[in-house]
């Protein structure tokens, strides 16, 4: 089996040749531990671009491992950015999710590299939904959502090119009016938090509501 990806650092780092990062102390929600569940979490405020978070968890003495990393731009307008990695024996997972919090329409010709890096990878198995969520009509087509086994370092290319791509239109995006922008992504979150959705559930269920507010509003999206 193939190292685990840490394309949360891989990310700061270029992220930080434009915009460099200011770590957030949040004490002992830092690390956090439930039964044999760990998670890690490290939280970042961009000057000039917005909020960054990485969240690692692992359980069964090591044998699941997942990566959650967030972006979300409240002074550039492009769409917010989930990308979640998840290794069981057997399964690895990639989810790659860009949702609509911007102020004025996503230019077509920008969502078109993303959809070209998700049709390179049409033949790797998509994952459907098994159920419908609140967040499906904000979430851009482009994204995906591929599972399998022996596939790892297709998706850790795959995971890699799309932050990659997200990246060079963040730096070439110019300056948007934060404070709206701020109210987008404060409004996706606390309806993320208020209706759930997997992750969420996780969390709330695992450390209970009131750790699970501050982890899930302010240090994945930097609601103040």
């Amino acid at each position: 089996m193939s190292a685990f990806p840490d394309l949360g650092h891989t990310m700061l780092r270029e992220l930080g040749r434009a915009f460099p990062a200011e770590k957030e102390d949040i004490g002992a929600d830092a690390r956090l531990k439930k039964g044999p569940f760990r998670l890690e979490t490290e939280s970042y405020r961009l000057p000039g671009l917005g909020h960054y978070c990485i969240l690692r968890m692992t359980a069964l003495l090591g044998l699941m491992k997942m990566e959650t990393l967030v972006l979300a731009p409240t002074e550039r307008d492009l769409p917010l950015l989930n990308l979640d990695r998840v290794r069981v024996p057997g399964k690895d997972t990639q989810i790659a999710e860009l949702y609509d919090t911007q102020l004025s329409p996503w230019p077509e010709e920008s969502q078109a590299v993303f959809h070209a890096l998700r049709e390179r990878d049409a033949d790797l198995p998509e994952q459907e939904a098994k159920e419908p969520h609140w967040y499906d009509e904000i979430l851009y087509p482009c994204s995906f959502h591929r599972a399998g086994k022996g596939i790892s370092a297709r998706l850790d290319k795959a995971a890699l090119d799309f932050a990659a791509a997200y990246i060079v239109q963040l730096k070439e995006a110019e300056p948007c009016d934060g404070a709206a922008k701020k109210e987008k992504v404060a409004a996706f979150a606390e309806t993320l938090f208020s209706q759930g959705g997997p992750a969420v559930d996780t969390i709330v269920k695992l450390f209970g509501r009131e750790t699970a507010e501050r982890l899930i509003l302010h240090h994945m999206y930097g609601v103040e």
